[in-house]
């Protein structure tokens, strides 16, 4: 599985979670390796979210980078 097959099937639960602004596909500038990218209105320390709302490192073993849009220097 790819990572544009790993965001269309996770999508729709992805943008269903708080703070979740946008779901795309990008590559790891660090890696080189394809990710998952959730956009989100504010990075959230994981023990400050409800379970449903944790975002996952990985989709389908498709790593998942998350970025703040209320912070432009976010890697």
């Amino acid at each position: 599985m790819d990572a544009r097959q790993a965001r269309h099937l996770h999508e729709e639960r992805l943008l269903a979670m708080a703070n979740v602004s946008g779901v795309g596909t990008g590559r790891d500038e660090e890696s080189g390796e394809d990710v998952v990218v959730v956009f989100v209105t504010r990075k959230v320390p994981r023990d400050g979210l409800r379970p449903e709302d944790t975002i996952p490192d990985a989709l389908e073993g498709i790593p998942v980078r998350v970025l703040s849009m209320d912070d432009p220097s976010d890697p």
